[in-house]
């Protein structure tokens, strides 16, 4: 189930989810930090297999909700591994408060990662206030939400329309035309956005969709051309 992505990442798909009878794809990644310890980002659902693959690759010392709406498989992968520190995105402990969080994500790396990980709130966004990643030896870029590529086989009569209409079945992954929309302080999301565009970025990843594994600096400027460059 885990592939290997790139230098210490590895990534694995797990079962749709279904949100008002739209299906959407899960895919997590986990990176293996120097001190042997892995960070897991977005967790899909844990099973067995999952849970013997991670396993084999460390201890896991960190689980990652990555924004307010990842967050349904996080009490499983807290029982599994009670000493892990799981930590919550802007608006999440307010809307699970079931789940006891060890620390808050914000606008930089956390002491425990930051010399291998750096990460940005992407703000002015009223639907989720996502944090994206870069993993610094593998060059890769992680986004969640805020770029999406579903496959089109996905959907059917007025789903299927509503995709194409949302910009979520386009040629490449792209940003949902909803999530463009919601944002609604465009200049703090262009202050986030600069932060991105300065990584030495080499992949994208997302949590549905196909990942950039070229020319990813082109990608993330043409992806987010209509806010960088519209008022």
């Amino acid at each position: 189930m885990l592939k290997h992505f790139a230098h210490d990442i590895w990534i694995a798909d797990g079962t749709e989810i279904v949100i008002v009878g739209f299906h959407y794809p899960t895919r997590m990644a986990v990176i293996k930090l120097s001190g042997g310890g892995l960070f897991i980002w977005s967790p899909i659902q844990l099973t067995d297999g999952l849970r013997a693959e991670v396993d084999a690759l460390g201890p896991v010392r960190h689980i990652v909700a990555p924004n307010s709406l990842h967050h349904l498989f996080l009490p499983a992968w807290k029982q599994a591994y009670p000493g892990a520190k799981v930590y919550a995105p802007p608006g999440l402990r307010k809307k699970r408060e079931d789940i006891v969080f060890d620390a808050d994500l914000g606008d930089a790396p956390s002491p425990e990662w930051d010399q291998e990980i750096d990460q940005v709130l992407m703000q002015g966004n009223v639907i989720t206030t996502e944090v994206v990643f870069f993993h610094a030896k593998s060059g890769t870029v992680l986004f969640t939400d805020l770029i999406q590529q579903l496959p089109a086989s996905s959907f059917s009569g007025w789903r299927a329309v509503v995709a194409k209409l949302d910009l979520m079945v386009g040629p490449e992954p792209s940003v949902p035309r909803k999530f463009r929309l919601a944002f609604t302080n465009r200049r703090a999301a262009r202050l986030s956005l600069e932060r991105i565009f300065a990584w030495p970025a080499e992949k994208v990843l997302m949590a549905h969709g196909t990942p950039v594994e070229t020319d990813a600096r082109v990608f993330l400027r043409r992806a987010f051309g209509w806010l960088a460059t519209h008022s």
